[in-house]
């Protein structure tokens, strides 16, 4: 009986050890934090909810029932290229491009917006079940986010939905805005703290934390909300970081703690 159990605690002291000393579960992963190498101005009255960088146009959704909208900037000269209106009582949150189609969501109002991507008119609308909070696109399909620990994936030309994927390690995460960044993975302010997380969209992994505190003054901090846009700027490894009735718009690098 003796050498029963000794032969059975062998196999269980390398499961532990797997566990708590190789790389298990419950290992936190990699900390970022941001480098700030550039900043632009950017419109206080904007109550952030989505942002997207497509080629040298920057689209930015806003949301407030009443002061909804979408708008298209040039990267370059920061001209307004088109603007458009959200009627009451839409609320509107993240926005993305997908081929000749600029998508809009909503937050409660459970309808999608189809614009064209440079008058940014709205050709045709749909319906959808839940909350809309982000947007991007990646690989052919849409990313949503809905204020939970799960992702949602759409069809970039009906919406209809096609799958999902839950958070593995942070279990109980508010994602927020979106980003489909170039190496695949997707970027998601983790609300409402200053937290980004970078995901992998196919396991639901947290690949990296980025600590955001700390790129607004106290002073700036008290007149603003939650951080909540950021879009890599492509072709580079800086995105664009900015949030809710923010005065700037910081151009940031992600590197090791």
């Amino acid at each position: 009986m003796e050498r029963n159990r000794r032969s059975l605690a062998v196999p269980v002291l390398v499961c532990l050890l797997a566990v708590a000393g190789c790389g298990g579960v419950d290992e936190e992963p990699p900390q970022l934090r941001i480098e700030v190498v550039g900043t632009m101005p950017h419109d206080t009255k904007a109550f952030t909810q989505g942002l997207e960088v497509d080629g040298r146009v920057l689209y930015e959704s806003t949301g407030m029932s009443g002061e909804s909208g979408v708008r298209a900037t040039d990267l370059g000269t920061g001209a307004e290229l088109a603007r458009a209106e959200l009627p009451a009582p839409y609320f509107g949150e993240g926005v993305t491009r997908a081929g000749d189609t600029l998508w809009q969501i909503t937050w409660k109002d459970r309808v999608a917006f189809a614009r064209d991507p440079v008058t940014l008119a709205v050709r045709r609308q749909v319906t959808y079940e839940g909350e809309g909070w982000g947007l991007c696109t990646r690989a052919g399909r849409l990313v949503m986010s809905d204020g939970t620990d799960t992702l949602t994936f759409r069809d970039p030309e009906t919406f209809a939905p096609t799958g999902t994927v839950t958070l593995r390690d942070r279990g109980g995460a508010h994602l927020n805005e979106l980003d489909c960044a170039q190496d695949g993975s997707v970027y998601a302010n983790d609300y409402p703290t200053d937290r980004i997380l970078r995901i992998d969209p196919d396991s639901g992994e947290v690949l990296d934390v980025v600590d955001a505190r700390g790129l607004l003054s106290p002073t700036e901090r008290a007149r603003t909300d939650v951080i909540n846009g950021i879009a890599q700027l492509p072709g580079t490894d800086r995105f664009l970081v900015t949030g809710k009735y923010w005065p700037t718009v910081f151009e940031v690098r992600f590197v090791p703690v």
